[in-house]
């Protein structure tokens, strides 16, 4: 018996961002603004789906 999952974690990648993650995320907050929330901004950018 275990607590289901909070979130599908598919996908999921650790570590540091690659320069061009790096570039897709600061060209997202550089045309949209900074987003209250860090965890969604790699799905808002299209990196994690």
């Amino acid at each position: 018996m275990g607590r289901t999952p909070c979130c599908d974690k598919k996908g999921l990648k650790k570590g540091p961002w690659t320069p061009e993650e790096d570039e897709i995320l600061a060209n997202y907050i550089n045309k949209n603004g900074g987003h209250g929330s860090w965890r969604s901004l790699p799905k808002l950018t299209g990196l994690y789906h």
